[in-house]
């Protein structure tokens, strides 16, 4: 919080900023623009070449754009072992963006046209709007072009699912694996849409959540709908089954959901992840499975995504089956040891440009993906056609 009580804008999970990042040569004055649009300093300047060698983000907003994450990269025509980690590195900032700036500098060099002419290509295979900054050109009409441009929106998170004054239970399991002393992103951003939209909400554990659903539905007229931790799945699919039994007939019904699931239907797309459940039962001996999560953590002794998800796939194949494991930004689909499946996380923390992007690697290499939810959903014995 700010000291005049605000939430401060760096509380915008990144995965809901603009991205707008700044390409260029070595020594073409990306940095020196980054820190005059950002208004302060936020990259390191110097006249010599290959100054910047990784990517530097800086979140700031811009009017009408909004939230904005702001990105330096290092030059494209940068040399050596060392340069062509660094230009992979700003490639990948490309996959992320939603606005890219090509700063042109002094150099005219045959070479430099190639990577240029070949850059604002790529922009247009990747459909990614590119403006041109000519090094001179004004600062602030760099600002007006970039806050004309129309990004599309994501979709929020409960749109289609949730309206005012429906009543909601959030089932948020404190157990080993959670964050001491706070919520999880997912689950924060789906009580602030909730709130956003006037609908009433519960959170509790999963012991407690036959008492919730009762008190919930005491003169009820609306389906309930319930949002879990996947990991707790058995457990609420268990007591969703108990209280829907009980009801009489005519009452209000219990719709059943997890926020991997919901951010699956707001990041990915969930006909795709259904199709590659179906890759599950072709799973062989030795398959691997590359279980990828685009945020780093700290992994706790029963980590979902290397303890939890492959008991799953091992449980529900029958198979022995290897695993490799990729988070943040180092998701590929490598050619010569191509996975079997991919099983993705939720996405929380990616753009859902990023997250389209995946699929459609996965989907290039002809790799079958499905998001974590959906995953734990059917080893608990539910199918997509029967939650939210």
């Amino acid at each position: 919080m700010n000291s005049d009580g605000k939430s401060s804008l760096n509380d915008t999970p990144s995965g809901n900023r603009v991205r707008i990042a700044f390409f260029g040569l070595r020594n073409a004055g990306k940095s020196t623009l980054v820190n005059a649009f950002c208004g302060q300093d936020v990259a390191i300047v110097s006249d010599v070449p290959g100054t910047t060698t990784d990517p530097v983000s800086k979140a700031m907003e811009i009017l009408p754009l909004g939230p904005c994450m702001i990105t330096d990269t290092a030059g494209l025509d940068d040399v050596g072992a060392l340069g062509e980690e660094r230009v992979r590195r700003t490639l990948a900032v490309l996959s992320t963006a939603d606005i890219a700036i090509w700063v042109e500098g002094e150099s005219a060099s045959s070479e430099g046209a190639a990577l240029r002419a070949g850059f604002f290509e790529e922009c247009r295979r990747r459909s990614v709007p590119v403006i041109e900054y000519r090094r001179g050109d004004s600062v602030d009409g760099l600002r007006a072009k970039v806050a004309a441009i129309k990004v599309e929106p994501e979709p929020a998170i409960l749109d289609g699912i949730v309206e005012r004054s429906d009543r909601i239970v959030c089932v948020c399991p404190i157990d080993e694996s959670a964050p001491k002393g706070r919520l999880i992103l997912p689950q924060v951003q789906v009580l602030r849409d909730c709130l956003d939209r006037r609908a009433t909400c519960t959170v509790c554990q999963p012991e407690e959540l036959l008492a919730c659903l009762a008190e919930r539905a005491n003169g009820n007229v609306r389906p309930i709908l319930v949002i879990t931790d996947s990991q707790a799945f058995g457990a609420v699919r268990e007591a969703v089954e108990s209280f829907r039994a009980s009801l009489p007939s005519g009452a209000p019904g219990v719709r059943l959901t997890s926020f991997s699931v919901l951010f699956a239907r707001q990041k990915g797309d969930i006909a795709v992840y259904a199709k590659g459940l179906e890759a599950v039962a072709s799973l062989k001996d030795g398959d691997m499975v590359l279980v990828a999560e685009g945020c780093t953590h700290h992994r706790q002794c029963n980590d979902i995504g290397t303890v939890k998800i492959p008991k799953a796939l091992r449980k529900m194949s029958g198979k022995e089956l290897s695993f490799s494991f990729a988070s943040g930004n180092t998701f590929a689909i490598p050619a010569d040891k191509k996975p079997s499946l991919v099983v993705h996380c939720g996405g929380c923390m990616l753009t859902r440009r990023e997250m389209r992007r995946r699929i459609a690697l996965a989907d290039e290499a002809g790799v079958p993906i499905v998001n974590y939810g959906l995953l734990l959903a059917m080893a608990n014995g539910l199918k997509p056609g029967d939650m939210v």
